[in-house]
């Protein structure tokens, strides 16, 4: 037996008998021991109170670390992060109530995020042979998750890693709507079902629903398309629901890896709504608590009346990363032969009120360890010092560097096909104010915090009259400013409260952006190889996911043809770029493209 899989046998303690399967027969648990804390209120009514614990969107935090800045993590807000700390909570809650009273479930997007989760699916991975246990597994099995639901980001990495993870974990994957491309069956269990013992009546089933986000289709297409499909999140609902009704679940729980705000960031790509958990509770009769994921908001209790029975429905989705833990109160009673939800009520503990598990941080320090030591390791020297400081407002060679690899990436993937011949440009944010790249040694780190989102790199077809509107649209960002007032930085950017992430260079092109003129008339003497921009000139347009997807609402990209796409993270493709040129020299990736203007001259 393999080192590593002897070490996580051993540390990994196991709570109930919930098993992963690959396909639609779900598992049950049973509670070994009878509840105590039960109270007769009348002569035939008696009383059950469960707690469902819940997280989502944990991204492969396991400890309160900032693996870009090399130290603990911290934020204004001063919140914590890490399973480690959610299982303190999850344990004070299970010493409080009684273990047998409770149930732990997550929404979803569990095994990419983090270095940690990058270096188990890439440098060290879990698919190779005696390869190790993911962390992700090893922590949730310590802590004792009952089920989990499959979130978008766990097909980034590929099928095969996925079903791995799944083999590692002592919990089911659940994904009603992850449907197989051919028979149109589960591909993964659709729900987990819990037998809980009270004494002196019969035992309280609590089902749980696991639903996934339909977005996968678009996102993570390059492992998906004629593998899996993704259809609606409620209807699959509309039709589980009443078959885990009709299977004797006393409690229905959903736990869904999509949003509460009814919106998509895909527009019409897709038939199915992306965040669309507070519509199933609308829709979709004898819910009694929806678990939400995917939109990374703090919702402790949202309360929605379904539309067909009149009943509350009770909503919530804890902060991401392990930052909260959602609680769900459901006070059950007992009477003419059948249990019955009186009420339910949702809130959510923060992570930063108590101290990290030191069960879980000793159970993967070594793997913790071998990260830190990776993201640090020197892949390149840099010739001089690159900042994102004056970014968002002068053309800066360090976002030259992400077009560069954006650029060369989908050349490189293209190359061979029918649109090989055409021009490659690129479109690459600001993200952040205070991204350095020292002078010097370059490592993983200092890369990797250049992007601080976990994009994914497309190919687009447009024109040369789209990539214009789309310049246009991006310049919006700028706060319209007469010629003779002085200008003032923190003054001159995110107009109507536009983020730094939603302004885009756009690469190998030259343009100007007279911010002295009203919004859509700003772009002016924008070229080609030293000629005005042809309208019908075609370009395949190099650009992260989130944009190709819609997000930033910029116009004519969602719609446009798609050439390409990986689930490559785009900071992973820059620390890759890097290391294999080995010296970073702004002479081989930055050129001044564009400028700011009023009425023609230069505002720097």
């Amino acid at each position: 037996m393999p080192l590593n899989r002897r070490k996580f046998l051993k540390k990994s303690a196991v709570t109930g008998a919930g098993v992963a399967l690959a396909g639609a027969v779900a598992p049950v648990a049973e509670a070994a021991e009878s509840a105590a804390a039960t109270t007769a209120t009348k002569k035939c009514e008696k009383r059950y109170s469960l707690t469902v614990m819940g997280t989502t969107d944990l991204h492969g935090h396991v400890f309160n670390w900032d693996y870009f800045k090399n130290a603990e993590y911290t934020d204004a807000k001063g919140n914590a992060q890490g399973l480690a700390r959610v299982s303190t909570l999850v344990n004070e809650i299970r010493a409080e109530r009684g273990r047998r009273n409770t149930l732990l479930i997550d929404a979803g997007d569990t095994i990419q995020g983090t270095p940690l989760t990058y270096y188990y699916a890439k440098v060290d991975p879990i698919t190779a042979k005696g390869g190790p246990v993911h962390p992700m597994a090893q922590a949730m099995n310590a802590i004792g998750f009952d089920a989990v639901a499959l979130g978008n980001h766990e097909f980034n990495y590929g099928i095969e890693t996925l079903r791995k993870f799944e083999e590692q974990c002592r919990f089911p994957l659940l994904g009603a709507n992850a449907l197989d491309a051919k028979t149109l069956k589960p591909a993964f269990p659709p729900y987990f079902i819990k037998k809980f013992r009270v004494q002196g009546a019969p035992p309280v089933k609590v089902a749980v629903l696991g639903l996934t986000n339909p977005g996968i289709a678009i996102w993570d297409k390059a492992y998906v398309q004629g593998k899996l499909t993704f259809p609606g999140l409620e209807e699959q609902a509309a039709k589980w629901v009443p078959k885990l009704k009709a299977m004797g679940a006393d409690v229905v729980i959903v736990s869904a890896h999509s949003g509460s705000s009814g919106t998509s960031s895909y527009g019409d790509q897709l038939p199915y709504i992306e965040n669309s958990a507070a519509l199933v509770a609308q829709q979709v009769p004898d819910i009694d608590a929806i678990l939400v994921g995917h939109a990374h908001v703090e919702i402790p209790e949202l309360k929605v009346t379904n539309a067909k029975t009149g009943k509350t429905v009770v909503l919530s989705e804890p902060l991401c990363f392990a930052e909260r833990l959602s609680l769900f109160d459901i006070e059950l009673t007992f009477a003419k032969g059948r249990w019955t939800v009186e009420k339910v009520a949702a809130s959510v503990l923060n992570s930063n009120t108590v101290a990290d598990d030191p069960k879980i941080t000793k159970l993967l320090k070594d793997e913790h360890d071998k990260v830190v030591t990776y993201v640090n390791q020197v892949v390149g020297t840099a010739t001089e010092a690159l900042t994102t400081v004056e970014a968002r407002y002068k053309d800066a060679p360090i976002i030259d560097l992400i077009t560069k690899v954006q650029e060369d990436v989908v050349k490189a993937a293209l190359a061979g096909t029918e649109y090989a011949a055409l021009p490659v440009i690129a479109q690459a944010s600001p993200f952040s104010r205070t991204s350095e790249i020292p002078a010097g040694e370059v490592t993983i780190r200092d890369l990797s915090s250049l992007y601080v989102y976990d994009n994914t790199l497309v190919a687009k077809l447009m024109t040369g009259a789209q990539i214009k509107a789309y310049l246009e649209y991006s310049a919006e960002y700028f706060v319209q400013t007469a010629a003779d007032v002085t200008v003032d930085v923190d003054k001159l950017t995110n107009a109507n409260n536009r983020p730094d992430y939603n302004y885009d260079y756009v690469s190998g092109l030259s343009y100007e952006i007279d911010v002295a003129q009203a919004a859509g008339s700003r772009i002016k003497k924008l070229a080609y190889n030293g000629a005005a921009l042809d309208d019908a000139q075609k370009f395949v347009f190099a650009v992260n996911n989130y944009r190709a997807n819609g997000g930033g609402a910029f116009p004519h990209v969602a719609a446009a043809q798609e050439l390409w796409s990986e689930s490559t993270e785009i900071r992973t493709r820059i620390a890759e770029w890097v290391t294999a040129k080995g010296v970073l020299d702004p002479k081989n990736f930055a050129s001044v493209d564009w400028k700011l203007t009023r009425d023609g001259t230069p505002v720097f």
